[in-house]
């Protein structure tokens, strides 16, 4: 009888079971797909040819990272209330500026195009030639401004005070004068003297119980005309000197002067003829006549206050 034999046996390699149908693999077989050792030390994976290069790979999280922003649901989700967010909003100021400021007139104001813009500005700088004043109307309805070179409007003053503001700095800077605080000291005291000077107004034609069209825009756009005489005033002060600073300032005084008194005039005394029946009509022509020519002379005090501290 033979002993069993103790020593080394051949067993036959087992096969490798996969995993049984219907259940989940726990970990993706990379047996035959994954990265592989060659001969030469290297990995070969077999999913490119190549090292991958960095900017290829960047190129392609940032697509997957924009594509994945837009399909994301939450993200859409976010997006779209943010928006409505900011169209409430919009809403709201709209709504709360329409109580104060009518929109639709204000835009009246700034109906204007680069024909008017031109004519207006050489109207301001050479009115003893023009001849017609009086605002046209249409079915009662005064005309835009880019159809009534008359109209008065708010461009030219806003872009006049923003001009004169750049023009301000620019001769400070010259001077080694410039400085956030005195140009904000410049822009608040070239509105507050508006303010004051478009209150005043309001309140003379309130006392004097003067019925005519002049709103509060209407101020606003004929005080805010005497930027473009001082823009002229401080160019002629930086470029010629003192000389050339009164020159300029005499002329664009005297042009505003007259703007005003033959504008205003188609305005406030033209509402004669409806108050002649009232107590006291023969003091109010006289009265309204003061009140126009005071408006037009305080312009030039208020030009050469603005102005004065700029050219030395």
């Amino acid at each position: 009888m033979d002993l069993p034999h103790h020593g080394h046996r051949a067993t036959k390699p087992r096969a490798r079971a996969g995993p049984p149908a219907g259940d989940p693999m726990l970990f993706d077989d990379t047996s035959s797909g994954g990265p592989q050792m060659t001969n030469q030390g290297y990995y070969n994976s077999g999913y490119m040819s190549g090292p991958p290069s960095a900017g290829a790979g960047a190129g392609a999280g940032a697509g997957v990272g924009v594509n994945n922003l837009f399909t994301d649901p939450m993200a859409n989700a976010a997006m779209m209330y943010g928006s409505s967010i900011a169209n409430q909003g919009k809403d709201i100021v709209n709504k709360e500026i329409s109580r104060f400021v009518s929109m639709n007139k204000l835009k009246y104001f700034f109906a204007v195009d680069t024909k008017y813009v031109i004519k207006k500005l050489m109207l301001l700088m050479f009115p003893y030639t023009h001849q017609d004043w009086e605002v046209r109307y249409h079915r009662d309805t005064p005309l835009p401004p880019r159809h009534d070179l008359n109209a008065p409007d708010l461009y030219i003053p806003s872009m006049a005070f923003i001009t004169y503001l750049l023009l301000a700095g620019m001769a400070l800077g010259i001077q080694k004068r410039f400085s956030p605080e005195v140009l904000g000291l410049c822009a608040s005291t070239a509105l507050v003297w508006m303010v004051i000077e478009v209150l005043a107004m309001l309140l003379s034609l309130y006392l004097l119980t003067v019925h005519s069209d002049l709103s509060t825009f209407d101020l606003i756009a004929y005080s805010g005309y005497k930027y473009v005489g001082m823009i002229f005033t401080v160019l002629c002060g930086l470029l010629f000197g003192s000389d050339g600073y009164y020159v300029a300032l005499a002329w664009s005084s005297c042009a505003l002067m007259f703007f005003i008194v033959r504008s205003l005039k188609m305005k406030i005394l033209s509402s004669l003829s409806s108050d002649s029946m009232g107590a006291g009509a023969s003091a109010k022509p006289r009265f309204r006549l003061y009140i126009t020519m005071a408006i037009a002379i305080f312009q030039p005090v208020i030009i050469y206050w603005l102005t004065s501290h700029l050219v030395r």
